[in-house]
């Protein structure tokens, strides 16, 4: 029998609709109404502390926050409501099997205790929500990071945004075969067995995959060199598959936002976008790793643990992660 909040929130996939409102106000409203104070006092600090930068993707016993195991069914529904009202109906769909994965994860280590728990998922909220104000939120938890930021009722940043799966691929019980992250496979894979031999040589950094992505849980993204094939020396095709995979990872969020992103790629300009691969060619077991980066972005992929069945995604904005230092200073400011 599944878990009741798990029932209550496949019930929230299939039953709520998605807006295209970039505006998260009236969601997380709700959900600050529904705490008391006490759990208030733990869910809430101001928009300029230093634990908003304080985001992590591994399992951790000292997330701040207010955890969904602190919460009744009604305030977990507030809770996933929210978190909707951030995210398109893929991404959302796609954090909600990683918390599933929470469960599988718990039998395959043989497990009695609540390391592996799908409930060890954290909410905090930075500043005080207001259309005319500026806040932002975060959702945490393993393998799961999205760290938002508002400014005039519309989100500015979703980043880092992080998304991991292990199994990649659930190797046995009722979720076999289950892959959540296939797309993100797949999708790499085909980029990658699409170039020619030239192409390749220059894709290919190295014949290793570093062990995990290489930006990790830093403050701020930089990987300073510029390796890679660029999005200017591939073909028409070989660029419409390119942008299928970037498309991926940006439309994890709501569409206007996602819009907001890919405008600000196409005005840096696509050119400059390279595709990196390390390690294995074929997915048959052996650690691999690819990368995206441009003048505003990277997006990791690695697949090196777990002999290569425990995959890492992120984004991150290089202007505006965590909302970007402008909006912290115009914050601190007016405040």
């Amino acid at each position: 029998m599944k878990p009741a909040f798990i029932l209550l929130i496949s019930c929230l996939i299939q039953n709520t609709c998605w807006c295209q409102s970039n505006s998260l106000e009236p969601a997380v409203k709700n959900f600050l109404k529904s705490l008391d104070e006490p759990q208030l006092k733990k869910a809430v600090y101001i928009f300029a502390s230093d634990e908003r930068y304080n985001w992590h993707y591994v399992p951790k016993s000292d997330r701040k926050g207010i955890g969904l195991h602190e919460l009744d069914d009604e305030q977990r529904k507030t809770a996933f409501l929210l978190l909707k009202s951030s995210l398109s109906a893929a991404g959302y769909a796609k954090t909600i099997d990683i918390i599933q994965l929470e469960n599988v994860l718990k039998v395959l280590e043989n497990r009695d205790d609540d390391y592996r728990s799908p409930v060890k998922y954290y909410i905090t909220i930075f500043g005080k929500p207001d259309e005319k104000d500026i806040w932002g939120w975060r959702f945490e938890g393993h393998h799961i990071s999205f760290n938002f930021s508002t400014q005039n009722n519309a989100i500015i940043s979703g980043t880092p945004g992080f998304l991991g799966a292990n199994p990649a691929i659930v190797p046995s019980g009722p979720q076999k075969d289950k892959q959540v992250l296939r797309e993100e496979t797949e999708l790499g894979f085909a980029l990658l067995h699409s170039l020619n031999p030239q192409q390749l040589q220059n894709a290919g950094i190295t014949a290793t995959a570093p062990n995990d992505i290489i930006t990790l849980a830093s403050r701020k993204a930089s990987i300073e060199n510029k390796e890679g094939i660029s999005y200017a020396a591939m073909t028409k095709e070989q660029q419409g598959i390119f942008m299928k995979l970037v498309q991926i990872y940006i439309h994890r969020y709501t569409k206007l936002f996602a819009d907001n992103m890919m405008s600000e790629l196409k005005t840096a300009g696509l050119d400059q976008l390279r595709f990196i691969w390390a390690g294995a060619q074929q997915a048959e077991g052996k650690p691999y790793y690819y990368r995206i980066q441009g003048p505003t972005i990277i997006i990791e992929y690695d697949n090196s643990q777990g002999n290569a069945n425990h995959i890492h995604t992120v984004i991150r904005d290089l202007k505006h992660d965590f909302g970007g230092d402008e909006l912290l200073e115009h914050y601190k400011k007016n405040h």
